[in-house]
């Protein structure tokens, strides 16, 4: 089974391909809120499930009709270079939910491993969700694919209801340089104590050369080099930190122009090009015109001599009827033998078209005996990755797992012990996996008490859990949640014993049909 963690958000099943030095964006979504003027509105933040252990917090505030003010406080983010080569920095995103971006800063790292930070920032926008990712620089104009954390549901200080917008695209930065082999290595050993600036500043200037500053904004990139060249001395000499992280800032500005300017200028020497290559095909169909004339020319001298000899050729008339006749009597034997071939060929192009509908049909087939032979294949992986949270069996249904009792408070609570939360969200993880599988969440329980009562009880916590899978990612379409009471029991209610059987909640894992 594989234990790879799943990100929270949906990612688009569209992806475009990069090309060699360009950067393309990519759909990606999530939950945008609409922030109400003057109330100040209490924002969770969650890791996502590549980076459980980070979490945050923000209180945020739409002060005037132009400006959102955001007080967001994030803890335990691991140092940017854990995540690979190109990343030295984390920057706040606000986005829109027509996909507009804003950078609304970075976020500085601070000590040996963490980063632990507050940060104050004003946005214009006022529905948008907020995610931290990690980046090369902070002067980047579009998030990375690195989402680190992003917003949960809001709750309002003074009660009111938040209106949220649940699936909002965005894009995600997934240019070649963070996937080249060219990429610079930044985690050097003397990482924790190199300046992030000037980390940011070697990244700027390495996506500057990546972009082909070399060859479209030397001037540009030389000016960048010598800045971040000078940052490092003064960092090397001892000069004060203030110092060093301007002109590390200032080298990461320089680095950013030239990047620009050399897409600029690569765009321009394409369009030349591109001009150049048209004329050329103007002047070879300008030459094909001349030509064309020649040739017109030489026809019409061809008709004067036909003319002026029509008086030779007309004793030949009778000829020439002659010729046209059996010319005639021939051409209507071509049009049957071209009728006949027709027929012939539009057979062939049915008995083709037949043939490549069979074939499809076919590779269709196949496909689906393949993805059936694997989810049978993984499906006593699945079975065996379920039996750390409760009992599992198989029927006709499918797949049933069943949750111990102890993952509630009491007999008759709905209330989840902190164990079971953890336990929930690790399951959650496995039935993301595993997509084919439609999900049931079913609760029972005895006959003890008012059947209005055990029913409501039933109902809860099969809602519940429902609820918790849906928060960890399992879209609606595949869960149905449903409280029983106490009408359909495994044993009779005669003994303590068989009424704890009947007090069960079961996961009932259900293959789709496939398509």
């Amino acid at each position: 089974m594989k234990k790879s963690a799943i990100l929270l958000f949906v990612i688009s099943l569209v992806c475009l391909f990069s090309t060699a030095f360009g950067q393309v964006d990519v759909p990606r979504k999530t939950t945008a809120i609409t922030y109400p003027l003057g109330d100040t509105v209490d924002v969770q933040f969650q890791g996502t499930t590549r980076f459980p252990r980070m979490h945050g917090s923000a209180a945020i505030e739409r002060t005037t009709r132009k400006g959102t003010l955001i007080k967001l406080h994030v803890e335990n983010m691991p140092r940017p270079y854990e995540l690979g080569p190109g990343y030295a920095t984390y920057v706040v995103w606000a986005v829109s939910p027509d996909g507009q971006v804003d950078n609304l800063g970075e976020i500085k790292r601070s000590g040996l491993s963490f980063v632990d930070s507050k940060i104050e920032v004003t946005t214009p926008l006022q529905t948008f969700s907020l995610i931290i990712t990690a980046e090369p620089h902070f002067l980047v104009t579009r998030p990375s694919q690195q989402i680190m954390m992003e917003n949960l549901n809001p709750v309002a200080r003074n009660g009111k209801h938040i209106a949220t917008v649940p699936a909002v695209q965005y894009f995600g930065n997934s240019s070649d340089y963070f996937r080249d082999p060219r990429t610079p290595e930044i985690a050097e050993t003397d990482y924790a104590k190199t300046p992030p600036a000037i980390l940011q500043a070697k990244e700027a200037v390495a996506l500057a050369r990546f972009a082909g500053a070399e060859r479209d904004a030397p001037a540009e990139l030389a000016e960048a080099q010598t800045l971040y060249q000078n940052a490092e001395n003064a960092w090397q000499a001892g000069r004060d930190s203030d110092t060093i992280d301007i002109t590390a800032r200032r080298a990461i500005s320089a680095a950013v122009k030239a990047e620009s300017t050399a897409l600029v200028r690569r765009d321009a020497r394409e369009k030349r090009n591109e001009k150049l290559q048209n004329d050329a095909e103007i002047r070879k169909a300008e030459n094909k015109f001349a030509d064309a004339q020649s040739e017109i020319a030489s026809i019409k001298e061809e008709l004067g001599r036909e003319t002026r000899n029509r008086e030779l050729a007309e004793r030949d008339v009778l000829n020439y009827s002659n010729q046209v006749k059996e010319l005639r009597d021939e051409n209507g034997r071509l049009r049957e033998e071209m009728g006949r071939l027709r027929v012939e060929a539009d057979d062939a192009k049915a008995k083709l078209a037949a043939m490549q509908i069979e074939k499809t049909d076919t590779e269709q087939q196949h496909d689906k005996d393949l993805k059936a032979a694997q989810i049978l294949a993984a499906e006593p992986g699945l079975i065996n990755s379920l039996r750390r949270f409760g009992s599992v069996s198989k029927n006709e249904r499918g797949i049933v797992l069943t949750l111990p009792e102890n993952y509630w408070t009491r007999i008759r609570s709905t209330t989840l012990v902190p164990l079971a939360d953890g336990k929930l969200t690790s399951l959650s993880e496995i039935l993301v996996n595993n997509p084919a599988y439609r999900i049931t969440v079913e609760s029972h329980t005895d006959n003890s008490g008012d059947p209005d009562a055990i029913q409501t009880l039933t109902d809860r916590r099969a809602f519940i859990v429902a609820d918790k899978f849906t928060t960890m990612g399992i879209q609606d379409g595949r869960i149905v949640a449903k409280g029983y009471g106490a009408s359909v029991p495994v044993a009779p209610n005669t003994s303590a014993t068989n009424r704890a059987k009947n007090r069960r909640l079961q996961v009932i894992l259900t293959l789709n049909a496939l398509n």
